[in-house]
């Protein structure tokens, strides 16, 4: 019976050269899969509201994320990683939120200042300290938590 551990094949100059040109495909198709969504995007979220009934919109804006979402799989942009040697120092550390968690703090923050009557000088200081404390968060992870 055979070992059922599968041991990763050794790096070789040839699957490194293959993975740069297969890499450099794959960010041309990404790019234009990126470029024919942009206006894409837009008419299927003017068509969604265009389409809504009742304050619902329609599915079409989110049908085409669902689409984006799963080309953006089957491009597996960094799959040549599968290659890459056990030993790969993690060297860049991102924050543990991501993007839209981020973007959600910053529209919370807003809506929140509109609330209170618009932004002012006290709202952009307190926005200041909050993006320097996400820079500080950002720092510790990649100094390993120490200053």
């Amino acid at each position: 019976m055979r070992n059922m551990t599968q041991k990763k094949p050794q790096l070789d100059n040839r699957t490194l050269i293959r993975d740069i040109v297969v890499f450099q495909f794959k960010l041309i198709v990404d790019g234009l899969r990126d470029f024919v969504l942009v206006p894409v995007a837009l008419l299927a979220g003017l068509l969604s509201l265009v389409t809504s009934e009742k304050g619902k919109p329609g599915a079409q804006f989110y049908q085409l994320l669902d689409t984006g979402k799963k080309s953006e799989h089957w491009i597996d942009l960094f799959g040549a990683l599968r290659h890459a040697p056990p030993d790969l120092v993690d060297r860049v550390h991102f924050p543990d939120a991501n993007m839209d968690e981020i973007l959600d703090r910053f529209e919370n923050f807003m809506v929140d200042e509109e609330k209170r009557g618009g932004v002012t000088a006290q709202a952009r200081e307190r926005f200041e300290k909050a993006l320097r404390g996400f820079k500080d968060s950002r720092h510790s992870h990649t100094s390993g938590g120490a200053d």
